[in-house]
């Protein structure tokens, strides 16, 4: 198996699944998920975020190795996490029946 992340961070390479380019993609895995995975998924790279992105910090913007680009995703995708694990307990936004609501503008890289 083909490494996406930095060797630094071999450890979240299980979680690789969650290395999205865009919103939409990271909120439909979000929405996909149990909360049992979405809750392993946080354990595992919050006690790595900051060294993740220190690491990030270390490259420009404009020039990111896929392998880096890669972990700046998984950095997205712990931030489209955290609500449901912290606060909501579930997926989806709390009476927020099967309304949705699409961002036409992310953060790019």
């Amino acid at each position: 198996m083909t490494a996406k992340l930095p060797p630094e961070f071999a450890d979240l390479e299980p979680f690789s699944d969650w290395c999205l380019p865009s919103e939409p993609e990271r909120y439909h895995k979000r929405l996909n998920s149990t909360m049992v995975d979405m809750q392993a998924f946080y354990d595992a790279i919050t006690p790595r975020a900051e060294d993740a992105l220190a690491y990030c910090d270390k490259f420009s913007l404009d020039d990111l190795p896929d392998d880096v680009m890669n972990l700046m995703h998984l950095l997205y995708s712990m931030i489209m996490v955290s609500f449901p694990v912290e606060c909501w307990k579930q997926p989806r936004v709390p009476d927020s029946g099967a309304s949705t609501l699409d961002c036409v503008s992310e953060p790019v890289p």
